[in-house]
């Protein structure tokens, strides 16, 4: 697929999975799926559809460096650095731009740098089919096929059918509560929103012209400087102008070209310490067990050890217990959306070197 580009998105600095995610290393710099960082299993799925050189990856210049790490066949010059964060639109925008100088009409997989995609060759099967509605004109994204009630995520009501197995989209539903997440998963008509995005580069940069105009001239003008000597003060003069806008609400809930392709990959966003269990392997009682841990009679536990000193975990049941050298987390897996609590905590008291 030879125009095919494919935008990393990796500015988050999540703080879910501390103590092993730091402000210096977060989730997606993290081995949390497999031996590799979750960013480079990004780029990995993408083999054969896009290529390391049609690659880029959309970061803060403090992790930068990381990236180059993480990504070594992908050329250094293809790291975008955004001045600062900005949510999502900008850094899309930015990424647009790099891609429109290249090939204007050069098709763009926009994606996350931290979720994990159990069943790869169903998932190039739906951005195949994303790329070919793309082509058309459509900003198409990848909907997920529900198998819960789940209230943490986005969700995508399908609209009337399109060539293949695209829909258009009827409408975008924010985090449901439980029973209308119940109601979603049994009508059949909703999908999760992955925060997958594939487009054509031409096509989102209209888009940002018609949805969100006050983008439109501090980008003109981060474009106008690239390869001059003021490039790096042009662009964060101007980037801070961009409005701090996700590319959902700027342009996903309001453009009326929106395609959706529903896809069943063994997708996960690898949202917390409790999601671990559907990602790595478990024993015979369903605990992840990795490092210095050692677990007995218990079942449903996370026990992640360091290697300096044995965690042992007895008669337990559904906790997770880490072990980061310099801190130890304890908590209910149903309580893990909370370790941002202990992150706020930290930074009220000032321990700030339990942060970086």
């Amino acid at each position: 697929m030879s125009n095919v580009f494919t935008v990393i998105m990796a500015g988050g600095s999540g703080t879910r999975f501390w103590p092993l995610s730091r402000s210096s290393l977060p989730k997606q710099f993290l081995p949390l799926t497999s031996k590799q960082p979750l960013i480079a299993e990004t780029m990995k799925r993408m083999a054969g559809l896009s290529t390391p050189a049609r690659t880029s990856v959309v970061c803060g210049a403090k992790h930068a460096a990381l990236v180059k790490k993480a990504l070594p066949k992908m050329p250094k010059q293809n790291v975008v650095v955004e001045p600062e964060a900005r949510n999502t639109a900008p850094a899309i925008a930015l990424a647009c731009a790099h891609v429109a100088h290249q090939d204007p009409e050069g098709v763009i997989v926009v994606l996350p740098s931290d979720q994990h995609v159990a069943d790869v060759a169903a998932f190039q099967k739906s951005i195949e089919e994303a790329v070919r509605v793309a082509q058309t004109g459509f900003i198409v994204t990848l909907g997920i096929k529900p198998t819960r009630p789940e209230t943490g995520y986005g969700y995508i009501r399908l609209g009337e059918p399109m060539s293949g197995d695209a829909r258009k989209v009827a409408a975008f539903a924010e985090k449901p509560n439980h029973e209308t997440a119940q109601g979603y998963l049994v009508s059949g008509d909703y999908l999760w929103n992955a925060g997958i995005f594939v487009f054509r580069a031409d096509v989102m940069l209209a888009a940002f012209a018609s949805h969100m105009p006050e983008l439109v001239k501090p980008l003109e003008n981060i474009r106008a400087a690239w390869g001059t000597k003021k490039a790096a003060a042009v662009l964060a003069k101007e980037f801070k102008k961009m409005p701090a806008t996700s590319i959902d609400y700027g342009v996903a809930e309001r453009a009326p070209n929106i395609a959706v392709v529903p896809s069943s990959c063994g997708w996960s966003d690898v949202g917390s310490f409790n999601a671990l269990p559907e990602v790595r392997p478990t024993d015979a009682a369903g605990n992840v067990a990795e490092g210095e841990a050692l677990v007995i009679d218990s079942s449903g536990c996370v026990v992640l050890g360091g290697q300096k000193r044995v965690v042992a975990v007895v008669g337990m049941k559904d906790v997770v217990v880490v072990d980061a050298g310099d801190a130890i987390l304890v908590i209910p897996k149903d309580k893990c959306q909370d370790v941002r609590k202990v992150v706020e905590a930290l930074k009220a008291q000032k321990r700030l070197k339990h942060l970086v």
